[in-house]
This record gives C-alpha cells, structure tokens and sequence, in this order.
C-alpha cells in the first residue's frame, strides 16, 4: 500500500428491483469512514418503469440524498413532501425514527434516467434520539468554487475556502470534485478521509481507481488525486464516530437493545405512516 492510502474497497454490485446499485460502505475491510456508515451508488440507470421504493424505517442515523441525474419523490411520516433533483442536498435525521418512501414522479411516459449517491451519517451517541427532522437545501444554495481545473461544490462542511449551509451535529465532509483531465487536488484535513470514484478515472501515488472504487487515506497523511481522464469523484470525511454501531437493515444505533425494539415496532405496525403513501411498505427482512 502508498505512503497515503489505507484501505481500498471495491463496491458490491446489486439490483434493487429494475436499478443497479453499487455498495460501497459498510465493507468488510472498513465499516464507516468518519461518520459516514452507509453508501449506495444508484445507475446510472434508465428505468423502464421509475423507481418505488415503499415506505420503510430508519433510526439513530441521517440519510443524505444527491442526484446526478433524474429525480425523486421524498415523502416522509413528518409529513413532508419534497421533490428531490439533480445538486440539491437531502438531509433527513432519522433521529428516534422516521418513514419514508421515494419514488419517481408519477410521469412514467418514457424510461427515467437515475443517477446518484446515498449516505447514511451515524449519529453521534448523544443525538441519535433526537427528533427526526428533514431538511432540503436547493442546488443554488451549495457553495462552488474552481480550483486549478477542478470545479468543486462543498455539499457539507467546510473546505477550499467556503462552508455549506448544510447543519450537521458533527464534524462531516461531503465535496463533489469535476476534475479535467491530469488536474491534481489536494484531499482537505480532516480525521478520516475518503475518495470515491463516480466516473472517470484517477491516481493517488501510484494506484490507480475507477468507477465503484474509494480509496481511505491514513491519518495524517497529505492525499493528492490526480485526474487520468475527465473524472467526477466525492470527497468524504469526518471526525470518528464515538464507539461502535450496530446495523441491521435499515437500522444503525450504538444500542443492540434498540435495534430490536425497532425491529419489533415495525413487525407489528407502531411506526407512524406517512401521509399520502400508506397503503404499502417493506416488511421486515427474516
């Protein structure tokens, strides 16, 4: 392994319903990556039918939506009802639990391109039973900034000079880098760092990593990605969670016990609905 990079994992390919999903984290050589436990790369893909994910829950983490392309309908049991696309960052606290479905529009006239990440952020033990709370931040709001024929949008924390207005409980990074081919971009400080290829390809040293491929770095090391092609890749990071986390399904807590009374609450129906999409939803996995 360089002098820079600790780990590498390749994502799992995997098909939910009609999309391609690559699975990234957890992985058997890295479960989180700062706070980042969880990332699903979705497509890209044209989807004959749309996309329906049915209602299903989630507690003691948040889930951070970003499309590349095509759009979703996030409805959730607070209520809310909001129309996810292409730049905008989707930020919901599961917090003590929260359902939520997403679907692609209801014109399904011609296959629907989809294209882009999910994360799931760990809570830090203090907040993982906060309230659970959903926050949209249109494209226009994410700060972008050009550096050295690399166009980067901060789409959490703070680097290269700007800061998100994305409200985090904990130390997190989430930068989007466009990079031309053979620009070179230093990796910003943080605890855990990470780089995951979306297109493209890249070296740091001398390895080389393409679509589906992170590379974590050591801490305290000084990472510079260099584009071999017209590349887009993410920039991942954070302070360490503090202890363990537990995951079954859709479920993340420091708390085996909690684990299982969600379990058990969603079996038998205690989670609330959500309004508008109540008539289906995912049981509970054997």
């Amino acid at each position: 392994m360089s002098a820079t990079i600790e780990t590498i994992i390749d994502g799992r390919s995997r098909m939910i319903d009609d999309l391609p999903v690559n699975r990234v984290l957890p992985a058997p050589t890295r479960r989180l990556v700062g706070p980042f436990i969880f990332l699903d790369h979705m497509g890209p893909a044209s989807l004959p039918h749309g996309m329906d994910v049915r209602p299903h829950p989630h507690i003691n983490l948040a889930t951070v939506t970003y499309l590349f392309e095509g759009e979703i309908i996030h409805r959730d049991s607070l209520g809310v009802e909001q129309s996810i696309r292409p730049g905008a960052i989707n930020w919901m606290t599961a917090g003590r639990g929260i359902v939520h479905s997403e679907r692609s529009p209801k014109d399904r006239s011609q296959p629907l391109r989809t294209h882009g990440l999910q994360f799931w952020v760990a809570l830090p033990t203090a907040h993982e039973q906060d309230d659970p709370e959903f926050h949209h931040y249109p494209a226009a709001d994410i700060p972008e900034v050009g550096v050295e024929h690399a166009t980067l949008r901060v789409l959490v924390g703070s680097a290269f000079g700007v800061t998100s207005p994305v409200k985090t409980v904990m130390r997190t990074l989430y930068v989007e880098a466009e990079l031309a081919a053979g620009a070179r971009l230093g990796v910003p400080v943080e605890a855990e760092r990470a780089v995951y290829v979306v297109s493209g390809a890249i070296t740091v040293d001398d390895e080389h990593a393409t679509p589906g491929r992170m590379l974590v770095f050591k801490p305290g090391a000084a990472p510079v990605i260099r584009a071999e092609v017209a590349s887009r890749v993410v920039v991942i990071g954070g302070d360490a969670i503090d202890g363990p986390r537990y995951m079954f399904w859709n479920f993340v807590s420091s708390d085996r016990d909690r684990l299982e009374r969600a379990k058990l609450d969603w079996r038998e129906r205690r989670f609330p609905t959500v309004p508008g999409d109540d008539l289906e939803r995912i049981p509970l996995p054997d």
